[in-house]
Formats: structure tokens, C-alpha cells, sequence
């Protein structure tokens, strides 16, 4: 019997989560996790639909932007990137000296740039050949 038939094929959002539980029993062994905290920003036109939405989180030294995403009439007028110094003083007054994010190549990129935001690694031909993610870093 080879080892590989031990395997279960699972790509349910449950064994996701179970996964995700175990790596943060592991990591609380060696920091305390609860004190990640999230950041979420948003902004609603008149009617309440949403127009901007800035997600992510703070642990340490880090703040993790995850999502950032204006509707097409926001663009170039200033919330982008008043949205995003709102998220980045938020951060400084939970003590971070940095901000890690990723962008795709027909995304933000020299928006992020323009604001201080540094290509700290590219992964190429993501998630086909052609495109690329870039990791970005600013200090704070």
C-alpha cells in the first residue's frame, strides 16, 4: 500500500477553518494572537450603498491591508487615498512601523507607489503567464 493512498481529497470550507485552527493553536505556543485587531473603513453614499471599503488588520509591528476597493466614480479624487492614511494613522496609534499589502498588476500599483509604497517582492506569471502580484511595503 503506498503512502499516498492515506490521502483524502477535502475542499470544503470546513477543513479550511480546521486548518486554520490548528496553525493558531501552534502559533499560541509563542505569541498571543488576540491581539490582532481588525481595521475596516468604509463609506456610503446617500442612498447607503457602499462607494469604499479599506480591510485589514494590526499585530506587532505590522499592519496588514487586505482588501481596498473604490467604486469607479470614487476614483481619482481623493478617498483612495484619504481612506488609506486613515487606515495607516489608525495603525501608527496601535504602535506599527509597517504596512504589507499585494496588488495585481492591473491594480493599484502606482497608486500605492505614489503614496510611498515600495515593490518588496513580485510574484511573476500570477495567476497566469503575463500577470504578476506585487508585494508592497511602506514604513510608517
Amino acid at each position: 500500500m503506498s503512502i499516498m493512498s492515506d490521502f483524502i481529497t477535502d475542499n470544503s470550507e470546513d477543513l479550511a477553518q480546521q486548518a486554520k485552527q490548528k496553525i493558531a493553536e501552534f502559533n499560541a505556543l509563542y505569541w498571543d494572537a488576540t491581539l490582532r485587531q481588525p481595521i475596516g473603513l468604509k463609506r456610503l453614499n446617500p442612498e447607503g450603498e457602499l462607494t469604499a471599503v479599506l480591510t485589514g488588520r494590526t499585530f506587532g509591528n505590522w499592519f496588514y491591508l487586505e482588501s481596498f476597493w473604490l467604486a469607479e466614480h470614487c476614483r481619482g479624487q481623493g478617498t483612495g487615498k484619504a481612506m488609506l492614511l486613515k487606515a495607516e494613522q489608525i495603525a501608527r496609534e496601535r504602535g506599527c512601523r509597517y504596512v504589507l499589502l499585494d496588488t495585481l498588476n492591473f491594480q493599484a500599483k502606482p497608486f500605492y507607489q505614489r503614496l510611498g509604497y515600495q515593490v518588496c517582492w513580485t510574484q511573476a506569471d500570477y495567476p497566469f503567464a503575463g500577470g504578476a502580484k506585487y508585494f508592497m511595503q511602506k514604513t510608517l
